[in-house]
């Protein structure tokens, strides 16, 4: 399923790079190439509340990396994306409904944000920001995959 979740971002993606317009195909469009993955309210209520600390968490990240303040870039990263933050967020409840590639998507951006914290410690050390700006795209992208993938409801 994680591939067929991947080939549909691809498609996607490779659409909007050749025709931007295809940006702004109907949601409609663009829920029927996703995967529905049907939650119990309450767990799509929590899930949602998630992803949205996630997008601040980024924000948050590119912040801190923008100013030079790697130490906070990778708690954030770690404590907020990472794979130490699948307790706090209840991962393991929500998993169980999740089809297994959303499961193996999600692991693949917790994993990815945990990177993202080592990289981020490094460029504390070196002085160099590229490896954690880039470990940052790897994150965004493996949400962006899943956000190609799936939807909830």
């Amino acid at each position: 399923m994680l591939s067929g979740a991947l080939t549909a971002c691809a498609a996607i993606a490779a659409a909007q790079q050749r025709d931007p317009a295809a940006h702004n195909h109907s949601k409609a469009n663009e829920q029927e190439a996703r995967i529905l993955v049907p939650l119990p309210p309450e767990l799509t209520a929590h899930m949602l509340v998630n992803m949205r600390d996630h997008l601040v968490a980024l924000q948050e990240i590119q912040q801190a990396l923008s100013s030079g303040d790697t130490d906070n870039a990778a708690k954030i990263a770690e404590n907020r994306l990472g794979m130490t933050s699948l307790a706090s967020h209840g991962a393991h409840e929500v998993a169980k409904f999740m089809p297994v590639g959303m499961q193996e998507a999600g692991s693949a951006m917790h994993r990815a944000a945990s990177k993202l914290a080592v990289a981020a410690q490094d460029a504390g050390v070196t002085g160099d920001i590229r490896p954690a700006v880039s470990a940052l795209a790897d994150v965004t992208a493996r949400c962006n995959a899943c956000h190609a993938g799936y939807r909830v409801k």
